[in-house]
């Protein structure tokens, strides 16, 4: 039986891992392949998805440390004899939401490279000290420069509600990215990471070679673990938990290629045995909830949403689409992708339980305000479905909807918007992690949703209507038989047509009857 290893958890360092016994999924195979197979490389994944180490591992690779990568893929094929000199930068550990930020960093980023290989710098400007640092470095090591920049983005996404920052921002590293362009001839290899993937056009002006990793289905597992690994490298961590149950929560990124899990999701699982949102609490940018909010972006859209391979990859400060953002983000994956007349779909939706649960429970707080009202509504939620208590459910729905500020209304024009109200229904239901279908197709008709817990089936309809309750919520589930689909599962099923009045903005009618 393998023996258990130290868990990696926080550690960027690629010899840190080696020289210390810790777990190690080995990418050095995908590392040799970028090296022999081209020069300029971008990468997008999501934050705390493995990045920093596999740039980490870059470095040491040029640097030719041969004894770190004994046992590893890359030890047989690499030409130890060789030794190329390496600047890397990052862009992780500051804020940028200050103009001189960014110019502060990279002066201090850039005197540490010039006094580590005493190249002291001839000109002032920044851009100028790095064209210096690659020629300078060149000659004296008598090999061209690999270029490492990790989070190359960051400047510009810690200003996006600071438009006038995040341009100024783009329009400085604009012109040091261009120095990989111009001294092309002085570089052996570069590599960019980021979270979002910035037009060529706004950033990388010129730089045509570029060579977008992201979707590239070969490269689908360059960070992240597959299952395989989950069951080779990390099965002395396996007994004791549930093996589907890692699987639903925290599996399911797909980039066009084989799924992979959140590293750091299963790494904290690892260590503390317990079932949680560990990647999600780590920090939900505001400004996307906000976002998603200020566009009117119903949640109920949010598991299917479609989007062309150019919509992915127009994001710049000032056209940044929803299904860019959130799936670069990393809070929505595709799902599929289709080729209509040369032109690539996607369709786009949540990878696991553990984004579907947690971002349904961001979307709401932006409603309640109260974080305790929110968890008490919650817990009475979940408790009325365990019941069957309708009665209790319409009351809790109908406190809910009363809570919310009438200015809210005012600047959100949505009251007439059923999709609005069903929303608030379904991110309950999902914040709980409850098994939700929408819009489920039968040969009548879509069901606008439905809920399977408890051994038992929910068959809602949602309807918007001018006052009174008019009952033709449920006599569409009716009408159509809707319930005929789920006839099969031999469970109870309970029919539910919800009514919401533009008047009151609130539920006039909730009524159910037994299938």
């Amino acid at each position: 039986m393998m023996q258990r290893k130290s868990l990696p958890i926080g550690i960027q360092t690629f010899s840190e891992i080696r020289r210390d016994n810790h777990y190690y999924v080995d990418k050095t195979h995908l590392a040799v392949k970028l090296a022999k197979e081209g020069k300029h490389y971008f990468l997008s994944r999501p934050r705390r998805f493995g990045k920093s180490l596999f740039l980490d591992t870059l470095k040491e690779l040029f640097e030719g440390n041969e004894p770190l990568f004994e046992g590893l893929a890359a030890h047989a094929p690499w030409d130890w004899s060789v030794q190329y000199p390496v600047l890397r930068f990052s862009f992780g550990g500051e804020n940028f939401r200050q103009t001189p930020s960014l110019a502060e960093t990279l002066d201090a980023q850039l005197s540490l490279l010039e006094n580590q290989h005493q190249l002291p710098p001839q000109v002032d400007s920044i851009s100028g000290r790095f064209a210096h640092l690659i020629v300078k470095l060149r000659q004296q090591a008598g090999q061209p420069v690999v270029i490492l920049i990790d989070e190359y983005d960051k400047p510009i996404l810690d200003a996006l509600l600071h438009p006038e920052v995040a341009r100024a921002n783009r329009d400085f590293l604009r012109g040091f990215y261009g120095n990989l362009k111009d001294y092309d001839a002085h570089i052996k290899f570069s590599f960019l990471t980021g979270v979002s993937k910035f037009s060529k056009v706004s950033l990388f002006s010129g730089l045509n070679n570029l060579y977008d990793l992201t979707l590239i289905p070969d490269y689908a597992t360059i960070c992240g673990y597959t299952d395989r690994d989950i069951d080779t490298v990390f099965a002395p961590e396996l007994p004791g938990l549930e093996r589907n149950a890692i699987r639903e929560w925290y599996n399911g990124y797909h980039w066009l290629g084989e799924g992979v899990y959140n590293p750091f999701d299963i790494l904290q699982l690892f260590k503390n045995r317990t079932f949680k949102s560990y990647w999600f609490e780590t920090g939900t940018p505001a400004f996307l909830v906000d976002l998603l909010f200020q566009r009117q972006i119903p949640s109920l859209k949010l598991g299917e949403m479609i989007s062309s391979s150019s919509m992915l990859s127009s994001f710049d400060v000032d056209d940044i689409t929803t299904e860019a953002l959130l799936f670069q983000t990393g809070y929505l994956t595709i799902l599929k992708e289709e080729n209509l007349g040369g032109q690539y779909f996607y369709t786009l939706g949540y990878p696991n339980r553990e984004v579907y649960q947690s971002l349904n429970e961001s979307l709401l707080s932006v409603l309640v305000k109260d974080k305790s009202q929110q968890a008490l509504q919650s817990t009475q939620l979940y408790r009325l479905l365990e019941a069957n208590n309708f009665e209790g459910l319409k009351q809790l729905f109908h406190r809910f909807f009363a809570s919310i500020p009438y200015h809210w209304y005012t600047k959100n024009d949505i009251q007439s918007y059923e999709g609005y109200y069903a929303s608030v229904f379904y991110s309950y239901f999902a914040s709980l992690g409850l098994k939700v279908t929408l819009e489920d197709i039968t040969n009548l008709g879509r069901i606008d949703m439905t809920l399977t817990f408890n051994g038992q089936v929910y068959i809602f309809e949602f309807k918007v209507v001018e006052m009174a309750p008019e009952g033709k919520a449920l006599q569409q589930i009716k009408d159509k038989a809707y319930a005929d689909k789920y006839r099969g599962l031999q469970q109870p099923i309970h029919l539910i047509g919800v009514e919401f009045s533009k008047a009151s903005r609130n539920i006039v009618g909730f009524v159910v009857e037994q299938a």
